[in-house]
């Protein structure tokens, strides 16, 4: 009897060692780049709808998808978009125990997608490297400095990855030697499945903008069935890589038809839709935040000036003063 409750004890403990602890869901804003410093005005609402993490996005800049010099960390930029101004976010986001994702980010003028990102010449690819690397590095060297316990390598750069894969592999191991905290890469929802380096990070990146609906005003139940043909797909990456998902980007405009196409920023949609940004939201939550291979996400966006945005008249992406931020402070919290 004695022998059989050791080994039985011996099991239970054996069982328990090989069973992962479950990690603390990331309840992320994407805090929005402006001119201004920050303070605990700005800071607080981070805290009242419950996230446990920010990103942070200082940018770089293209004058077009051919072009390979990324211009970057200039006194002509807003602050919030240069490294003195990142810090001085973290810091501040630091003081309300807010963790971070350093996300830098680059925009082409007009708005052009950077999933297109593509080089007319070899001479030209070859100078795109040497001014990512400089930008990347950049930040890089910022999140180390702050001890960001996640660094994203990119956001949405399909073409760039599919065009350069050598390069990206030795960008990766770069970057290790300047910091040591966790990296994740932004996928495109339509690119995640095709990224080549997922098994040299710790969290299998994707901004979630996938189709659910295409109801004028979608119901939870109809955005949880438009759910069941990306779910699976999402769930076999994590498990080949054996690596968990984390939403990089995730949300709703407060539009109808908000489901159909939600990587839509035009504005010259004028509708305004806040119960089915609302479903929507409440949908993806329901079907990934219990998920033992979903990390979180970042929900997209959250600007500085709490009391100044969103709002009743407001048909973008920002949950602020509207109500999916109560559905969002609803999981978050719980």
């Amino acid at each position: 009897m004695r022998l059989f409750v050791v080994l039985f004890v011996s099991l239970l403990l054996s069982n328990c060692a090989m069973s992962k602890p479950p990690l603390e869901k990331i309840n992320g804003v994407s805090f929005v780049a402006s001119r201004d410093i920050v303070n605990e005005t700005h800071t607080n609402p981070v805290v009242n709808v419950g996230a446990n993490y920010a990103a942070i996005m200082p940018f770089g800049f293209l004058k077009n998808l051919d072009h390979p010099e990324i211009t970057h960390n200039t006194e002509r930029q807003w602050f919030g978009e240069t490294r003195a101004g990142g810090k001085q976010y973290i810091e501040a986001l630091r003081k309300k125990n807010i963790k971070i994702m350093v996300k830098p980010q680059i925009w082409v003028w007009n708005g052009e997608f950077t999933g297109n990102i593509k080089m007319t010449n070899e001479e030209n690819w070859k100078a795109l490297e040497v001014s990512y690397s400089s930008f990347i590095l950049e930040y890089a060297e910022l999140a180390q400095e702050t001890k960001a316990e996640i660094l994203c390598i990119g956001t949405e750069l399909e073409n760039f990855v599919k065009e350069r894969p050598d390069y990206w592999h030795d960008l990766i191991t770069k970057i290790k030697t300047i910091y040591k905290g966790k990296l994740t890469y932004a996928a495109n929802w339509d690119e995640f499945k095709r990224t080549p380096f997922w098994g040299e990070l710790d969290f299998i990146g994707v901004d979630a903008y996938f189709p659910v609906s295409e109801k004028q005003t979608p119901s939870i139940a109809d955005c949880k069935i438009g759910w069941q043909k990306h779910k699976p797909v999402i769930k076999s990456i994590s498990k080949t890589y054996d690596k968990p998902i984390l939403f990089t980007e995730y949300g709703y405009r407060s539009v109808d038809f908000t489901g159909k196409e939600p990587w839509q920023s035009d504005h010259t949609l004028k509708s305004l839709n806040f119960e089915g940004q609302s479903n929507t939201t409440q949908a993806l939550f329901e079907e990934f935040w219990d998920e033992d291979w979903f990390a979180g996400g970042f929900v997209w966006k959250w600007f500085h000036a709490h009391d100044k945005v969103g709002g009743d008249q407001d048909n973008q992406f920002t949950p602020q003063n509207k109500p999916v931020e109560t559905v969002i402070q609803s999981f978050y919290k719980s």
